[in-house]
């Protein structure tokens, strides 16, 4: 039997609800982690959110990342990333500076095309200033803040308000975490990045929906008894969707590693680690935030409603007395199953003396009418036998009748 169908049917358990505050440290020190990578690294944020230049070289004999940075070093200008982009024929060096004047834009072009070999007319220029910057950010920023809403809304009507809270703080828990991996990498901020960022907060979200769907299932009606706990019955929920979650993020992440480790790393297509990092810690982060956040966190949220905290404790009460029970059962048992017998022997013995027109206090008369009584019955119920005289003759009536005319 798989370890998934254990799972599910309650057969294999675990107590993920109950250990939820080593969830909350280790969260916790991870979180503490990126805020102070945010204070003292802060973010390498690309072209397209601080503004700047961005230089293009073909990438032929002699032209090589190290040769076109020194290039632009030489001039006294900061280099703020470099990298290889592209493939086969279309590869090419980038480079990406700050904000330059077009005399600076110019020489600096100038100058790598002489370091380098190239003509000058191969080398491309693009300038992006701050202003266009700052408006993707506000716009980024505005449409994180729109979605955020409208997950609070959605998961409050299709659920309740509880559960809207605990995935807010779920989703929130993977922004910092997505955002501090970057800031302690190193990685450019792009809008690519912004674009990943929201693709793993939806794939947090569904997961999260999913197990809430479970959770809502298993409580339901559950006030009404003393069966489970609410903690109980949203840990079978996560146990139940536990195979299930783990296995939807490993299919996910594959691809996203191939992406990130072969795509970036081994084959150097820069432009594709920006998204390819976000999406691989958002996948990962998501998945632990929908099983070991999101669900702790609106367990305690419900056990502080005093419906809830009341079924706790009938819950509590109901099974410390079921493992008292046991050891007054037997006596319990023993007294009405003792009395049940001696009525029905005192019964039967008023019975057989009300037959045999005595008192029943002389045991052994008694004994002795019961061993005679199954003698006399087959006697009294039987019939004498009709005398010869009286017996019918062959073929019809008795003898000495007459017939009525």
């Amino acid at each position: 039997m798989t370890l998934a169908g254990r799972l599910y049917r309650g057969e294999t358990n675990f107590d993920l609800i109950g250990n939820r505050k080593r969830w909350y440290l280790a969260s916790a020190v991870l979180l503490l982690i990126c805020v102070l990578s945010f204070s003292f690294r802060g973010f390498n944020f690309g072209i397209e959110f601080a503004g700047g230049n961005s230089y293009l070289v073909p990438e032929k004999a002699g032209v090589t990342v190290a040769a076109v940075r020194d290039a632009v070093a030489s001039q006294g200008v900061e280099v703020a990333t470099a990298q290889e982009v592209g493939t086969g024929a279309n590869r090419r060096v980038q480079i990406r500076t700050a904000v330059l004047t077009a005399n600076q834009a110019e020489r600096v072009r100038d100058v790598i095309a002489k370091k380098t070999g190239v003509p000058v007319s191969e080398v491309s220029v693009t300038t992006v200033s701050s202003s266009w910057g700052s408006d993707v950010t506000k716009k980024a920023l505005t449409g994180l803040v729109v979605f955020l809403v409208a997950v609070c809304v959605y998961i409050g009507f299709r659920f309740e308000p509880k559960m809207a809270i605990a995935a807010i703080a779920a989703l929130l828990h993977d922004v910092v975490v997505a955002a501090g991996i970057y800031s302690l990498v190193g990685f450019e901020v792009t809008p690519s990045t912004v674009v990943g960022l929201l693709t793993i907060l939806g794939f947090s979200l569904y997961d999260t929906v999913v197990v809430f769907d479970k959770v809502a299932e298993n409580s339901k009606g559950l006030l009404g008894g003393a069966r489970m706990t609410f903690s109980e019955a949203a840990n079978l929920a996560v146990n139940q969707t536990f195979m299930r979650s783990i296995n939807t993020s490993l299919i996910a992440l594959l691809p996203v590693a191939g992406l990130l480790f072969v795509g970036a790393g081994l084959l150097g297509v820069g432009t594709l680690k920006d998204l390819a990092l976000v999406l691989f810690v958002g996948l990962a982060s998501g998945a632990y935030s929908s099983l070991f956040l999101a669900t702790p966190i609106l367990a305690d949220l419900k056990e502080r409603d005093p419906a809830y905290a009341a079924l706790r404790q009938r819950v509590l009460a109901k099974r410390s007395g079921a493992q008292t029970t046991p050891s007054r059962r037997p006596a319990r048992a023993a007294g009405p199953a003792g009395e049940r017998k001696a009525a029905k022997a005192t019964a039967g013995t008023a019975v057989l003396d009300r037959d045999s027109g005595t008192d029943g206090d002389d045991d052994a008369a008694g004994a002795a009418r019961v061993q005679a009584t199954p003698a006399r019955r087959p006697a009294q119920r039987a019939r004498p036998r009709p005398s010869s005289s009286g017996a019918r003759k062959k073929g019809g009536r008795p003898s000495g009748s007459k017939r009525k005319r």
